[in-house]
């Protein structure tokens, strides 16, 4: 599908709006299509299965964002929109720019072609409870042409902040005032999204952040996380990471060798990462035990060196208030990075409120984190002071 509509994508380009329809694999513009970021290619309805309970418009758009990977040029990306149902507030509905978290480097897994998670149904329903329109990107890559750079905050921040662009462009009764939320690999690409803001989206009025399960990475936490060995002596579900941001970088820097990072035990997954998605992905790097002793060579960080670079923030001084929700028990992302990111981003000068769910998982955190991310949304978005929380205990 993707070399599909090619009359229809030259038409899009020529109007900047189309509203033909999209299948979960096609896309509406070329990478060297002219245009501007957060311009909208292609609209079409999501299909029911795909939108959110007591929704009211339900859309998958194409759009264009920079290429976060060269920092220059223009690539298609995907995203949803989906509107409360009934009568917008005085001035329109406030925006939830939803950051995904990991599904996979392939087009298959893409959000905006599969239902939501039971998970994610609740979590983003609440928010729509709470008055807000959600925006969600799929990020580069993901149902559009190259492979996903995975865990690049830079792809991550400029996808998300095009998509709320090109969502205010086009979306009748949205507001631009922004609420900025993300979970695990989201986590991260939320917070990046506010990092890069003020300079790629100064137009968009971002007034909070949300993360749960977001990662940081720094040399000294690296090591650490490495020096920890797998809870029940064989199974490491940071693997599943490692080996999609392997794929991602294999798909953009000619020189990676994956026999370098990875031993023989682990270069069947790596090479079946590049079409499962996070489910099966897991599932086999469980069944085959796969961990950093076994699946990692010792030169695998300078393998994986662009990767892990990529992954950087271009500041910890965020502009707007940050909600930081960790579980004490995380093993995707491990408590340490979590917690490393909020003494970093306290210490820079954000105003951080963190929170660490007593005995919960990575999945269990996001659901349980809505009491708190209520109060903060209705503080930031009220303008008040938030209260500062730089070293949490378990709740």
């Amino acid at each position: 599908m993707r070399l599909s509509h090619s009359v229809r994508i030259a038409s899009c380009l020529l109007t900047g709006l189309c509203l033909s329809a999209l299948s979960a694999g096609g896309h509406a513009a070329s990478a060297d299509a002219q245009g501007r970021p957060g311009m909208l290619t292609a609209s079409a309805s999501l299909p029911e299965a795909f939108s959110l309970p007591d929704a009211g418009r339900s859309l998958r758009i194409t759009y264009l964002s920079t290429n976060g990977v060269t920092g220059t040029g223009l690539v298609p990306v995907m995203a949803e929109i989906i509107v409360p149902a009934g009568s917008p507030p005085a001035g329109g509905w406030p925006v939830v720019a939803w950051a995904h978290g990991t599904v996979g480097v392939a087009d298959h897994c893409a959000p905006s072609g599969n239902p939501w998670s039971d998970r994610n149904r609740r979590y983003l329903s609440e928010w729509m409870k709470r008055g807000f329109a959600v925006v969600g990107t799929d990020y580069q890559g993901l149902g559009t042409p190259g492979v996903h750079p995975y865990l690049n905050t830079r792809v991550e921040a400029y996808n998300l902040l095009d998509a709320v662009r090109a969502a205010l462009a086009s979306v009748p009764d949205l507001r631009n005032e922004v609420m900025i939320v993300g979970q695990s690999q989201g986590g991260g690409a939320a917070f990046a999204s506010a990092a890069f803001a003020p300079d790629y989206a100064p137009d968009l009025h971002i007034r909070g952040v949300v993360a749960t399960g977001a990662p940081y990475i720094t040399p000294e936490l690296m090591k650490r996380i490495l020096a920890q060995p797998a809870s029940d002596g064989s199974y490491n579900p940071v693997m599943v990471y490692m080996l999609y941001l392997a794929q991602g970088l294999a798909g953009y820097d000619p020189a990676f060798r994956p026999e370098d990072a990875f031993t023989p035990k682990a270069m069947f997954a790596y090479r079946e990462a590049g079409d499962l998605c996070v489910g099966p992905l897991t599932e086999k790097v469980r069944k085959e035990g796969l961990n950093f002793s076994n699946s990692l060579r010792p030169g695998f960080a300078k393998s994986l060196a662009p990767a892990l670079a990529a992954m950087t923030y271009p500041t910890l001084k965020l502009a707007q208030p940050l909600f930081m929700g960790t579980g004490e028990l995380d093993r995707d992302v491990p408590p340490p990075l979590q917690l490393g990111l909020v003494k970093a981003a306290c210490a820079a000068g954000t105003v951080v409120q963190a929170h660490v769910y007593k005995g919960l998982n990575h999945d269990q955190t996001v659901n349980a984190s809505l009491p708190d991310s209520a109060a903060f949304t209705k503080a930031v978005m009220a303008g008040d002071a938030v209260t500062p929380q730089c070293n949490p205990m378990p709740e």
